[in-house]
C-alpha cells in the first residue's frame, strides 16, 4: 500500500507543532553531543566565538587599521561588524552543509514508517539556532563592553532573521532528498556556500562596490538579512518593512516547494538505501 504523505503549506505546521518535543529533544542532544567527552563541555559554545571575535578585533583594527565607511575611528567597529555578518552567514551555511547528509546520516529512520523524516532539517535549524544565540551573546556582551546600552532595534533581529530561516528550511527539505540520489551534492553545495561567502557582504560594505555592481549582490538572498541585521543590531534603524515584506513571502514560499519536494521523493528513500 502506497502511504500518502501531506504537502500543503498546513502540513508543514502541523508537523512541526505535533513533532515538537522530538525535534527540540533532538537538537539539544545534537548541540551537547557536539562537545561530548571535552572536559570544559559546553563552555566551548562560548569560547569559540568570543576567541574569533577577540581575533577579528586584533587582526582586522589593530593590523589592518580596517574601518567600516562612516563607522568613524572606532577600532572596534569593524569587529562587530563583521562578527554580526558571520554569525547570520554561519546559521545559513551550517545547514546548507549538512542538508544533504541529514538522510544518509539517518538510514535507521528511513526504515522505520512511523518516524517523521522531515523533521531532520528542523533539528539540525535548531542546533544551528542554538549556536547562533551563544555567538549573539557574545557578541552582545561585546557590544554592552565597548559601547553600552545597544540600540532597542536590536529587538527586531528575529523578525529580519524570520525570512532565512524559512529559505534555510525549504533549501534543507530540497538538499536533504536530492543528496540521497546525488551523492555528489554535498561537495556541490561545499563550494556554493563557500563562493556565497565572498559574495556577501561580510568583509566588506555595498557601497564599497561600484553602483552597476550593487544589485548583483542583492541577487544573493543573504546580502538583505546581513545589511539588516547590522541596521538593526548596530546601526538602530529599522528594517525596510517591504523588502522585508516580500522577502518573508518569496521565502514561504520556497520553504513551501522544498517541503513539497521532499515529501514527494521520499517515498524511494528506502530503495536507494
Amino acid at each position: 500500500m502506497t502511504v500518502h504523505f501531506p504537502t500543503s503549506p498546513r502540513a508543514i505546521a502541523v508537523s512541526f507543532w505535533r513533532n515538537r518535543n522530538l525535534i527540540g529533544l533532538l537538537a539539544k542532544r545534537e548541540a551537547v553531543g557536539r562537545y561530548q567527552g571535552s572536559i570544559l563541555g559546553l563552555l566551548w559554545s562560548f569560547f569559540h566565538p568570543l576567541l574569533m571575535l577577540t581575533v577579528y578585533t586584533f587582526v582586522f583594527s589593530i593590523v589592518f587599521k580596517a574601518r567600516w565607511g562612516g563607522a568613524g575611528e572606532s577600532r572596534t567597529v569593524y569587529a562587530l561588524v563583521l562578527f554580526s555578518g558571520l554569525m547570520v552567514f554561519s546559521l545559513f551555511a551550517e545547514c546548507l552543509n549538512r542538508a544533504p547528509a541529514l538522510i544518509l546520516n539517518n538510514v535507521n529512520y528511513v526504515k522505520k514508517v512511523v518516524f517523521p523524516l522531515e523533521i531532520l532539517p528542523w533539528v539540525a535549524l535548531g542546533s544551528a539556532l542554538f549556536h547562533m544565540i551563544v555567538s549573539l551573546i557574545v557578541w552582545m556582551g561585546f557590544y554592552l563592553i565597548i559601547f553600552g546600552a545597544p540600540p532597542v532595534t536590536v529587538l527586531l533581529f528575529p523578525l529580519v532573521l524570520l525570512p532565512l530561516l524559512l529559505l534555510v528550511m525549504g533549501l534543507s527539505w530540497l538538499l536533504a532528498s536530492l543528496g540521497v540520489y546525488i551523492r555528489d551534492v554535498t561537495q556541490i553545495v561545499g563550494v556554493t556556500t563557500s563562493v556565497l561567502m565572498f559574495l556577501t557582504p561580510i568583509f566588506y560594505p555595498l557601497s564599497a562596490l561600484p553602483e552597476r555592481l550593487q544589485p548583483v549582490l542583492y541577487a544573493n538572498p543573504l546580502t538583505l538579512v546581513v545589511e539588516q541585521t547590522r541596521d538593526v543590531l548596530i546601526w538602530g534603524k529599522a528594517p525596510c518593512w517591504t523588502s522585508l515584506g516580500l522577502f518573508i513571502l518569496a521565502s514561504a514560499v520556497v520553504a513551501w516547494a522544498g517541503f513539497v519536494w521532499f515529501q514527494k521523493t521520499r517515498r524511494g528513500f528506502a530503495d536507494v538505501l
